[in-house]
């Protein structure tokens, strides 16, 4: 069971993350406020759900928040300020483009850069306790997958029409043999595959 809010006293924003363990591709964040009364049983923490119920949720959200954005940080920013800041970035940019301001915001993990000045509150394992936050891992997640789909066509022999662009055994591999792709992020260690599976 999934709460609704972590306050009551402010309009509450919950906010997640997609991407952060890439090896390619940008770091995808989404902000959403759902209404008090929002319930859904198939709502979840993104990692919990299949893809093809994560697609299906979308749209729900989308239709029933009161307010959704979704944003990104690419991997020649990610490169420059780490991939920590570019989480919190994209973030930050998801909570600008909401329609309606939220006065809380509640986020997934257990670290956040303020953003202004408003309150905040960190939940570790967020997405599987609260409403907003799960809602905001799917749209952080199937957006970004939409982007990886996209962006496949381009670099085959990566894979990323099925890892998304996360540190696969093969993606690792086809990375040692052929190099980077403009969509990589040179900053991230590849070590070699044999040593740790995905």
């Amino acid at each position: 069971m999934l709460f609704a809010r972590y306050q009551h006293e402010f309009l509450e924003a919950g906010c997640d993350e997609a991407g952060r363990g890439c090896l390619a591709g940008p770091v995808v964040a989404a902000a959403v406020i759902l209404p008090d009364d929002f319930e859904h049983e198939l709502l979840n923490d993104s990692k919990q759900l299949s893809e093809a119920m994560r697609y299906e949720l979308r749209p729900v959200i989308e239709q029933h928040a009161v307010a959704f954005a979704v944003a990104s940080v690419d991997n020649l920013e990610i490169d420059a300020i780490n991939i920590l800041n570019a989480s919190f970035l994209a973030m930050h940019r998801a909570i600008d483009q909401l329609k309606t301001a939220p006065g809380f915001l509640i986020i997934d993990g257990n670290r956040f850069n303020k953003y202004r000045s408003m309150p905040h509150q960190c939940i570790v394992e967020g997405d599987a306790k609260y409403l907003s936050i799960a809602a905001a891992s799917i749209l952080a997640k199937t957006y970004r997958d939409d982007y990886m789909q996209k962006i496949a066509a381009e670099h085959p022999e990566y894979d990323w029409h099925k890892n998304k662009g996360y540190p696969t055994v093969k993606h690792r591999e086809t990375v040692l043999k052929i190099g980077f792709t403009p969509y990589h992020r040179r900053t991230f260690r590849v070590t070699d595959p044999q040593l740790e599976l995905f």
